[in-house]
């Protein structure tokens, strides 16, 4: 019960990786806020803890986020720890990419999180601890063919996280990101099923196409970014100050 009374915000908190890191730090201890644009998987989490606090959010939108992440604090104290983890994902050519499409991965991927910790910060007085963690991806320290917005996305945010770690050196806060391969998350599921309609492949050859983009070729559990997530949030780890942890079952390799 490390964190018990702390107040914790997770974006996309209703599903995947966000749901689990949601869970985690609620078992700990703490009273989270799960945020997201689908209340009903908001709430269906939600039941299964009394912890867990829903809150309708677009990290896209300005005003939903500092509005939204303002009444969080207002009902359940400072954000000591604010997880920046919606994001979005989308495949395809470089060349077919519009600037609509460009914009609405920024948006979401790099503004949200920009938004989120702004938001968050804003919340701590000078003395409080805090831990702000962003959830990046394997594409933020690597190039991914056929995803080039969501890999610059994803750099931009490790830079942000490398930017406020040293902007706020001295104070109790840290900023830490994580870099996740491939989760076996519906996000994954979405595009194993349409590898399946695409290339006619079965589900376990899909899968295994996935999987062989972690270097031990197997798709990741969201509990390991769940634990590892726990981790920077701990006492332990407060010497953890702008790193990429990156889990991906081996070394970065292109």
């Amino acid at each position: 019960m490390e964190h018990q009374g702390k107040h914790a915000l997770v974006t996309g908190g209703g599903t995947g990786i966000g749901a689990a890191i949601a869970v985690a730090l609620a078992n700990a201890g703490a009273e989270v806020t799960i945020t997201g644009r689908r209340v009903e998987k908001l709430a269906e989490l939600a039941q299964a803890h009394p912890r867990l606090h829903t809150l309708e959010m677009d990290v896209s939108n300005e005003a939903s986020v500092r509005d939204g992440i303002a009444q969080a604090a207002k009902e359940r104290g400072p954000i000591q720890i604010c997880v920046a983890n919606a994001g979005i994902a989308t495949a395809g050519s470089f060349a077919k990419t519009s600037l609509s499409d460009w914009r609405k991965m920024m948006s979401t991927n790099l503004d949200g999180v920009f938004l989120t910790l702004q938001a968050a910060l804003e919340t701590l007085i000078d003395d409080t601890p805090g831990r702000m963690i962003a959830v990046s991806s394997i594409a933020g320290v690597r190039g991914l063919k056929n995803a080039v917005p969501y890999t610059t996305s994803k750099h931009g945010v490790i830079g942000l996280i490398h930017g406020l770690s040293e902007e706020y050196m001295g104070r109790p806060i840290t900023f830490n990101a994580l870099c996740p391969g491939y989760v076996d998350t519906d996000i994954v599921r979405n595009q194993i099923t349409g590898m399946q309609a695409r290339f006619g492949m079965t589900e376990d050859d899909a899968t295994a196409r996935m999987a062989a983009g972690n270097r031990h070729n197997k798709l990741l559990g969201v509990d390991e970014i769940a634990s590892a997530a726990l981790w920077l949030c701990s006492d332990g780890a407060r010497s953890v100050n702008g790193q990429t942890i990156e889990i991906a079952g081996g070394q970065t390799c292109p």
